[in-house]
């Protein structure tokens, strides 16, 4: 599925189609969110796509995980070190859920009729809704990876126009999640709590704010980081179109990965690493 403005806009036209109990939709009441939206690049931060942007990866983090939790980051860096995934699963294309789905890996796109705020992601979480219809956390809800969304417009400054989304994100959630590609864990009971404001920067309209805050019990305290993302000039942005599962060599059998070649054979990921167990298929005698 391609996200580009034209089914954007078509997605727009349709929530604020005329109904019989519709409320009318002041365009102006707003902020000018259009557009395509990438990741904040912050120079001299090296590795890997972080939560904190202003941080490197990993460590450089210094996300204040409890001592169980720092534990299991120490484990998954050792792993990806000698080849393997580590506790990153979207190594193995499950979706990346909150917050990684934040990250802007591949561009956002803001669609905001009154009552919901749409997400769209040129990624494999695909989109976010969040609800700003006036109604509480439901309960009884299936588990999903990007959690269930409620926000609330704020006319911060007075001027009559909203300025400031607050969004409050609770599970119940799928896992296991990570913060970003070095395994960097959420707490495996899938509890955690995302709050949100969502603004543009006072001195630049084109840098979008998401000051979010996770609430979670492999933190010591709640974490708070800045993710910031840039407005492409382009009035017609190329949008791309991603899978996860098209030219992903990573097979995973049981708890072990091992790798695609390009001739189609199985190989192993890391050095010594026995072959799965192929008990279930004819042996060829030598």
């Amino acid at each position: 599925m391609l996200y580009g403005s034209l089914p954007g806009a078509v997605l727009l036209a349709a929530l604020l189609m005329p109904s019989g109990e519709a409320r009318a939709f002041d365009d102006a009441k707003y902020p000018d969110w259009k557009g395509q939206w990438e990741r904040f690049v912050v120079r001299g931060v090296a590795g890997p796509l972080s939560h904190d942007q202003t941080k490197p990866g990993g460590y450089g983090q210094q996300a204040p995980l409890t001592p169980e939790y720092q534990a299991i980051l120490d484990a998954s860096l050792a792993d990806q070190a000698n080849g393997g995934l580590g506790n990153f699963p979207t190594s193995w294309c499950f979706p990346a859920g909150m917050p990684h789905m934040m990250m802007a890996f591949r561009p956002l796109e803001f669609i905001i009729p009154p009552e919901t705020t749409y997400i769209l992601i040129a990624s494999d979480d695909h989109q976010r809704r969040i609800f700003t219809d006036g109604r509480d956390q439901p309960t009884g809800i299936e588990p999903t990876f990007a959690g269930y969304s409620i926000g609330r417009w704020i006319d911060e400054d007075g001027d009559g126009r909203y300025d400031v989304l607050e969004v409050e994100t609770r599970g119940p959630f799928k896992g296991p999640r990570a913060y970003d590609s070095t395994g960097l864990p959420l707490h495996f009971d899938n509890q955690s709590i995302f709050k949100e404001r969502l603004h543009l920067d006072k001195g630049d309209p084109n840098i979008m704010h998401d000051e979010m805050t996770v609430i979670d019990h492999a933190l010591t305290r709640p974490w708070t980081v800045d993710k910031r993302y840039v407005r492409n000039q382009n009035p017609r942005p190329e949008w791309p179109e991603y899978s996860c599962g098209e030219n992903n060599a990573q097979v995973t059998i049981g708890k072990s990965n091992y790798f695609l070649s390009a001739d189609g054979l199985l190989m192993p990921a890391r050095k010594d690493q026995q072959p799965p167990d192929l008990r279930y298929f004819k042996q060829t005698q030598k």
